[in-house]
């Protein structure tokens, strides 16, 4: 499969992840070290992976970083840890919001992800369906779904929506031009949030103490009735064979039906939908514990939500440097018109609607709520707790919470656009009713999230 096949020796690789690994604690040191890139809250992972690219353009590295078995080699390594990273956080026992007002205020930070991920969608493909009827006529009308997988989801969705595209649609570049819109994603989370936050701070709304954060992890490094750290066997071992058992079942789950139907559009969607099957396989899995610990057959808990955490962290880190690294900016630039004009337009959109949702919504704690939103619908989770703690360094607000609960109702309410991925790039007339659908479905979910100003107006109407 396109996805994770790749044509190269165990030297070669070894050699490539080792430079990965140095660019990667270089980036470390750079981030630390380098004022203004510290003051840009660009995470290590994505300043690795701009190295990575500036690398890939010194004749010294020639047939090292810039050959096309190596680019696939970093392609299969974004596709890999992205799963890999979801079934680790799904895999995590998450504590029930008791508190009604609570559970409201998270369906609402749900509500405007979900609402986000549409409005990108929806500016995404009603920009590249007009270039490609007037001026580029080889361009995948739908291209511009790619926009919510790069900016709202990360570099693992584009790549791997890039790459359904490219090989089932005809689109050509399709997994490079997710990347870059992941990759200009982080940047404008990063660069615009400080800018947000400098703005913020002058007009008195926002406070900064002058050292450095305290970074506060709240939660516990082992709960009631867990295995022993050490053991017969490590406890962080444990976490990796879970994670590894579920991939093995999704990956067999994946690979049965490829062999069962063949290669065809539905199984080219399914091996991009490794994420969303492997948080599946990973939840049943917690189910099926579940009942053994009912009859006994199981008396301790094996998964660790700090380790997990932990695991999932790296994995995602692994998954940036590599999917921006394995950009090919010579592909790109055939295709840079669309990428500038999607991603200014989602920019600017995506500023203003995250505002003044954050503003209606959360009043109470308003530019944490923002800043956490923001960062992760333009980057990732990550990026949105980084622009977070530069304003609320202890966490003392619920927008972290929000930030980490919201997914379950992302996941829930935007499931049907994963869904219009499939049926979008079949055509011009494909793509126009999937821009009427998307119209549809904002309409819808923007009532919803707004819906006790609506009613509280129409009440008072009547």
């Amino acid at each position: 499969m396109s996805f994770w096949e790749f044509d190269i020796s165990f030297y070669q690789s070894f050699q490539l992840f080792g430079i990965m690994i140095i660019v990667f604690l270089l980036a470390n040191v750079i981030r630390r070290k380098v004022g203004f890139i510290r003051r840009s809250l660009l995470p290590t992972a994505v300043i690795g992976g701009i190295l990575m690219l500036i690398l890939k353009i010194l004749p010294i590295f020639d047939g090292v970083l810039d050959a096309k078995e190596n680019n696939k080699f970093l392609e299969a390594i974004t596709y890999h840890t992205l799963a890999l990273g979801f079934i680790a956080i799904a895999l995590k026992t998450l504590d029930k919001q008791k508190n009604r007002h609570r559970q409201s205020e998270i369906m609402d930070a749900g509500l405007v992800t979900v609402n986000m991920y549409i409005i990108q969608g929806l500016i995404g493909i009603a920009i590249t369906i007009i270039l490609s009827l007037l001026v580029m006529k080889d361009l995948l009308p739908a291209s511009g779904l790619l926009l919510p997988m790069g900016f709202g989801q990360g570099t693992g969705q584009a790549l791997n929506f890039g790459t359904v595209f490219e090989t089932s649609f005809g689109f050509t570049g399709g997994a490079h031009f997710g990347l870059s819109i992941a990759a200009i994603g982080f940047l404008v989370a990063c660069l615009v949030g400080v800018l947000h936050i400098n703005i913020m701070k002058r007009q008195g709304k926002i406070t900064i103490g002058k050292e450095e954060p305290v970074f506060i992890f709240n939660e516990q490094i082992s709960s009631p009735n867990e295995i022993p750290l050490t053991e017969s066997v490590d406890k962080f071992t444990i976490q990796i064979a879970l994670i590894l058992l579920v991939y093995f079942i999704t990956f067999s789950f994946m690979n049965g039906l490829h062999k069962l139907m063949g290669t065809n559009i539905i199984t080219e969607l399914v091996w991009g939908f490794n994420f969303i099957l492997g948080s599946i396989f990973a939840i049943l899995i917690k189910e099926i514990f579940k009942l053994f610990k009912k009859f006994n057959l199981m008396t301790r808990e094996y998964p660790n939500n700090y380790l997990l955490n932990r695991i999932s962290g790296s994995l995602f880190d692994f998954m940036i440097i590599s999917g921006i690294a394995a950009i090919e900016i010579s592909v790109v630039k055939t295709l840079i018109l669309p990428l500038i004009l999607i991603c200014v337009v989602g920019t600017v959109v995506t500023y203003f609607y995250v505002l003044k949702s954050t503003r209606y919504l959360f009043p109470a704690y308003q530019e944490e709520a923002f800043l956490s939103l923001f960062g992760m619908l333009t980057g990732t989770a990550s990026t949105g707790m980084i622009l977070l703690r530069e304003v609320d360094c202890k966490f003392e607000t619920p927008a972290a919470d929000n930030l980490i609960y919201q997914t379950f109702y992302a996941i829930a309410f935007g499931f049907p656009i994963m869904l219009l991925l499939g049926y979008a790039p079949q055509g011009v007339k494909e793509a126009i009713i999937t821009l009427i659908i998307l119209v549809i479905m904002m309409l819808i979910f923007n009532i919803a999230l707004f819906r006790k100003k609506i009613f509280r107006r129409r009440a008072k109407l009547e």
